[in-house]
């Protein structure tokens, strides 16, 4: 059975480094052979493909796709492209008029993974989405600052995300003012709406807040549901990914920070610089507990974006796996279609779930954290118990 497994595995390792991995070749191509290629049809960029998802853009990009007319057509949402160089001064417009960084608009050029390649750009500086000045011949002139300030298609869905779930808050408040939920049983999303907030008071504020919950229950009402719908928005086919950009999750763990410095008191600074240790220990705990304040905002920062980027990364690639096996052979392509959609439906489902899990638990964090910030000591003043996240 092992000496089967084995070779099995081998198998399946050879198939895999000769379908994947190129040869490398010792001659030099000719010129005409390197014209030749540039002429083909370009291959299939799974990389581009996931980080073109994953990255913010100034367009909603649904498809692309090569009409009678032999030119390459894209579905896209165009968005406003708000610019300001101390040189140029301010610029609105349209992210359409640079036609897919295919055109130079205002002295401004999009700039696209082609273009940093062919011009050598160095990508520590540059990158595909980025909008830089250009001189009167269209070459990237680095004298112009240029400050972008667009609103991205991250911005606007997340824009978007928070007026739906204003709407669905305001349409709860209308019903609760008609009298249903109180004289009467609530429905529908009322129903749903009550069963989160009631979890989240019960299992969540009054266990790590004791008695002063009520103080920060809205906030942590709010973090919880502005998560949640961020999630579930982002799960939508063509839309982004707005819980997987770190500048998001950043801005959300200092606005956290912030309300656990705010709730500090005495007993939490005395804890942290004047610990109950031996004093030829004391210093270095005094420095792990320093060095702790400040990793508690950059967890609840990581922990957000790593589980939403990963989640979006694995769809992605199960889906172009069924473009590179067809690549190959238009016949593998389309047999191995039906397995790659069972697992990008299976993972999907999965990742409904991480999106209930993920603001929920970004929620318990801060209220642990919180919690830690105003207790007097190991033995809780409220009467709650202090939560152990393992």
């Amino acid at each position: 059975m092992a000496k089967s497994i084995k070779s099995i595995l081998v198998a399946v390792f050879s198939v895999f480094s000769v379908l994947f991995f190129n040869t490398s070749l010792a001659q030099e191509k000719s010129e005409a052979h390197v014209a030749n290629e540039k002429t083909e049809k370009k291959a299939f960029d799974a990389n581009e493909v996931i980080f073109g998802h994953v990255l913010d853009a100034h367009e909603f990009h649904f498809l692309s796709y090569k009409g009678s007319d032999g030119q390459q057509h894209h579905a896209t949402i165009p968005l406003p492209v708000i610019l300001y160089s101390p040189q140029k001064g301010f610029a609105v417009f349209m992210s359409s008029k640079f036609h897919h960084g295919e055109h130079t608009y205002k002295g401004y050029d999009l700039l696209t993974d082609e273009k940093i390649a062919e011009h050598k750009l160095d990508p520590k500086k540059y990158t595909a989405g980025q909008i830089v000045g250009v001189n009167s011949q269209g070459e990237i002139d680095n004298n112009i600052k240029v400050y972008d300030v667009s609103l991205t298609r991250n911005v606007v869905q997340m824009l978007l995300a928070l007026a739906l779930l204003v709407w669905v808050l305001l349409y709860m408040a209308k019903k609760y003012r008609s009298g249903q939920g109180i004289t009467s049983a609530p429905k529908g999303i009322q129903n749903v709406m009550e069963t989160l907030i009631n979890f989240i008071r019960d299992e969540v504020a009054v266990p790590n807040l004791g008695h002063k919950y009520k103080k920060y229950f809205p906030y942590l009402l709010t973090v919880f549901f502005f998560i949640l719908i961020n999630n579930l928005v982002g799960l939508i086919p063509g839309s982004a990914n707005v819980t997987g950009n770190i500048a998001f999750t950043m801005v959300l763990a200092v606005i956290s920070f912030v309300v656990i410095m705010i709730s500090t008191n005495k007993h939490y600074w005395g804890h942290i610089f004047n610990p109950p240790v031996p004093v030829g220990v004391k210093p270095i705990l005094v420095l792990v507990e320093a060095l702790g304040v400040l990793t508690k905002p950059f967890a609840l920062m990581i922990r957000l974006f790593a589980n939403m980027i990963a989640g979006h990364i694995i769809i992605i690639s199960l889906i172009s796996l069924i473009f590179i096996f067809g690549s190959l052979s238009t016949a593998i392509g389309w047999g191995f279609s039906p397995l790659s959609i069972a697992f990008v439906v299976f993972i999907y489902f999965i990742e409904l779930l991480i999106a209930f899990l993920q603001a929920y638990i970004f929620t318990i964090l801060t209220a642990v954290f919180i919690g830690q910030a105003f207790e007097g000591g190991h033995d809780d003043v409220d009467g709650h118990t202090e939560a152990v996240i393992i």
